[in-house]
């Protein structure tokens, strides 16, 4: 590749030199001296060097230029969110109201058989932690499955509007048609 800049170069700039025409030297009386040669251009670059470059073996050999090149595409997304994800700590637990030096400090002031009130669930009594249990076990089994009969239910009715919303649009159809449809298929077969 530079030995062919090098002789765009040389001929780029040798091209205009040697098209100019000489500075004809004239006698005193006006007559040319054609007698006298020309001066020798002045090239900034030399001729043999171009043509020793030329005749050396190029570094670019053209079998290269049929070979297919070769892409690699790396996701690394993954390791981006496992390395987030080992930053997470989820070794400590929920952190109580004041800090875990304040729940520690307020254990040790107020044990809790001498200060029943002031125990994390002191708001409920026993009675009342009991129906919030049977609530909330209630709601996670029974609702569950009375929501999904419900949503069944809703579903079959759905379909069979839909059946019957179809089944009208092909009777109109076929009513429309010459002979009421004889010879279509979706007429002749009846629909579901």
């Amino acid at each position: 590749m530079p030995l062919l800049a090098l002789l765009l170069t040389a001929t780029v700039l040798g091209s205009p030199v040697g098209a100019q025409q000489t500075p004809v030297s004239s006698s005193q009386d006006g007559i040319k001296d054609e007698a006298t040669p020309a001066p020798p251009s002045s090239l900034p670059v030399s001729l043999t060097k171009i043509r020793e470059a030329l005749e050396t073996t190029p570094a670019l050999s053209l079998r290269s230029i049929d070979e297919r090149p070769m892409f690699r595409v790396q996701i690394r997304e993954r390791q981006k969110i496992e390395e987030l994800i080992a930053t997470l700590n989820f070794k400590a637990g929920p952190v109580p109201a004041g800090g875990v030096y304040m729940a520690e400090q307020n254990r040790i002031m107020f044990p809790s058989v001498d200060n029943p009130l002031r125990q994390q669930f002191a708001a409920f009594n026993q009675s009342e932690l009991l129906t919030i249990l049977i609530e909330n076990l209630a709601g996670k089994y029974l609702a569950g499955k009375a929501i999904n009969a419900i949503s069944k239910s809703e579903r079959a009715n759905a379909e069979a509007a839909a059946r019957e919303e179809v089944r009208v649009a092909v009777a109109q159809y076929c009513t429309a048609q010459p002979r009421n449809g004889a010879g279509i298929q979706i007429c002749d077969t009846p629909v579901r």
